[in-house]
Parts: C-alpha cells; sequence; structure tokens
C-alpha cells in the first residue's frame, strides 16, 4: 500500500515510516527541508515537500497515495491555538483530496483531549473536549468534518510518547527543571499521564492502517497513568536538582504554558485498541528511559 505520511521525519513519524516500509508498504514522506527529503530518500521513502501550511502540497500527497497518515504538529506552544486551527485546516485538506473514494485517513490527536474526570480512566469511547475549552480538539472536530462529507477516518489518541532523548511533554518539564533548578509538580503530585514508547506507536499505527476500519478512535497507551510526581523525582534525580511540590498559584508562573497540563489527571486506558488491534506494547516504561537518558 502507497502511504502518505505527515511529520514524516518527525519524531513519531520517522519510526512509523520505518515501521511500514519493514511491513512491505511504500510511503510517500512530506518534508519541509532538503535535510528532510535527504534523509527520507535515505530511508527509501517518496518525497512531497511541503508543510503543514502548504495546503495544495497535502492535497497532493493524498490524492497520490493510497491512504493517509497524519502525525504532523506544530509544538511551538508559544502559539499553541494558532498551530491547532492550522491542523484543523491541514486535516481538512487532505479531507478534500480524499472525499469520494474508499481511502483511510488516521489522524493524530492526543489522550488529554478525552478526560472522563479525576481517577477514571479515559477510554476511546470518550468524546474529546471541545478546541473553545483546550485548543488541541479542533484536530479531532476536524476529523468528524470531514467524516461527515464521507471520507473514512480514524483517529489515533497519543499519550506521552518516549524514549531516552524525548518524552512529550515531560521533555519540556525536563527544560523548566534544568532552568529554574527545581523538579516540580502540583499540589500531591498524585496526578497521572499515561504512556507509550515511540515503536509502540509505531506499530499502532501500522495496525490502524492495515486494519482499515473507519469511524474508531485508538488509544496508544502502554501504561495507563504514572503519577507526575514520580516523574518530577526521577528528573530531580537526574538533574542533580530539589523536587518540590507547587500550588496551583505558583505552577502558573513555574510551568508557563505547561501549567494547563502539569496538574491535569489524564489517565487513559486502551482495552478496546488492544482488543480490536491485538497489539501488546512491549518497550520500556517512561520511567525507565527517563532513568537512562543523558541529563547533560
Amino acid at each position: 500500500m502507497r502511504v502518505f505520511v505527515t511529520g514524516a521525519t518527525g519524531f513519531i513519524g520517522s519510526v512509523v515510516v520505518k515501521e511500514l516500509m519493514d511491513a512491505g508498504h511504500q510511503v510517500i514522506g512530506l518534508a519541509r527541508s532538503d535535510a528532510g527529503e535527504e534523509s527520507l530518500i535515505k530511508a527509501g521513502a517518496e518525497v512531497q515537500r511541503g508543510d503543514l501550511e502548504d495546503l495544495d502540497s497535502l492535497k497532493s500527497g493524498a490524492a497520490n497515495a493510497d491512504a493517509v497518515i497524519h502525525t504532523a504538529f506544530i509544538h511551538d506552544f508559544s502559539k499553541f491555538q494558532e498551530n491547532c486551527e492550522i491542523d484543523r485546516r491541514a486535516i481538512e485538506a487532505m479531507g478534500d483530496a480524499l472525499a469520494g473514494t474508499d481511502k483511510l485517513l488516521i489522524v493524530t490527536s492526543g489522550t488529554g483531549m478525552a478526560t472522563s474526570g479525576p481517577g477514571i480512566a479515559a477510554t476511546e469511547d470518550v468524546p474529546p473536549v471541545s478546541s473553545k475549552v483546550i485548543p488541541r480538539g479542533a484536530t479531532e472536530e476536524a476529523a468528524a468534518t470531514v467524516a461527515a462529507r464521507g471520507v473514512r477516518v480514524a483517529v489515533v489518541r497519543l499519550p506521552q510518547v518516549h524514549d531516552t532523548v524525548k518524552q512529550g511533554l515531560v521533555t519540556y518539564a525536563i527544560q523548566i527543571a534544568r532552568e529554574k533548578g527545581v523538579s516540580a509538580y502540583v499540589g500531591d503530585g498524585q496526578n497521572r499521564w499515561p504512556a507509550a514508547h515511540r515503536f509502540d506507536v509505531a506499530r499502532l499505527y501500522r495496525l490502524a492502517l492495515e486494519k482499515n476500519a473507519a469511524g474508531v478512535i485508538y488509544h496508544a497507551v502502554a501504561e495507563e497513568g504514572i503519577t507526575v510526581k514520580e516523574m518530577a523525582e526521577t528528573i530531580g534525580k537526574g538533574l542533580n536538582v530539589p523536587v518540590v511540590s507547587l500550588t496551583p498559584e505558583e505552577a502558573k508562573g513555574h510551568f508557563g504554558w505547561l501549567a494547563m497540563f502539569a496538574g491535569l489527571d489524564a489517565v487513559a486506558s486502551s482495552a478496546k485498541t488492544r482488543a480490536q488491534l491485538g497489539w501488546e506494547p512491549t518497550g520500556p516504561g517512561l520511567i525507565e528511559d527517563l532513568e537512562k537518558m543523558r541529563y547533560c
């Protein structure tokens, strides 16, 4: 199968490309730079030059493939709402190219868009929050919009995706701890974040592609929830800095934009996904990767 992959040179997209090609699929990867193009060619993929704001390029890549896996997102959180709307337009543009076909569009959201309340694991059946509440909700709103036009759409919700180099939002918490000389959590730190190793996540995308089911939501969750306090303690040990508890008010000044997530209890389940796809994560856990990473 020929698959158009956005974010093909990114942290997640690059391993999705490898996973697909190892399984015998052909990949058309979106590249916005010469370096990105070179890396895709070296990996054996075809190249579609463009970026998330080049809607014609997105439409062309989608039209020339049998399916689309959309992993790209602009991770500039100083312009979070703007970037979420860019994602909405990108999904709608690719939907335009796929309308009237039987091709599958897999879009990427986050498990934090489907919180069930403190202490309750969000399942795949929990609807996403509105983009008016959390801007990232625009992704699943766009998925619903194109599905209403007859496009076959599936959603993959990601937790904190990690290895020993990056760990989703935890990466930013590490940067803040390094800059401010303390590793912090909010309150008692017992709020939890779900996680999965990036190689397990890549395999889930492939399984979702090969399952070829539309109108479904998958949770790429290997660990339902690790407490933020345990993460902060591991980071503190790695950086050799104190670990402190902050009030919600103090957290706003300490974490900046990350404060909106720092106190969130976002535990999530993947039981339904595992049953549907036969997906069984095998990679190391988040704390294990945090313990093994190089902090200097």
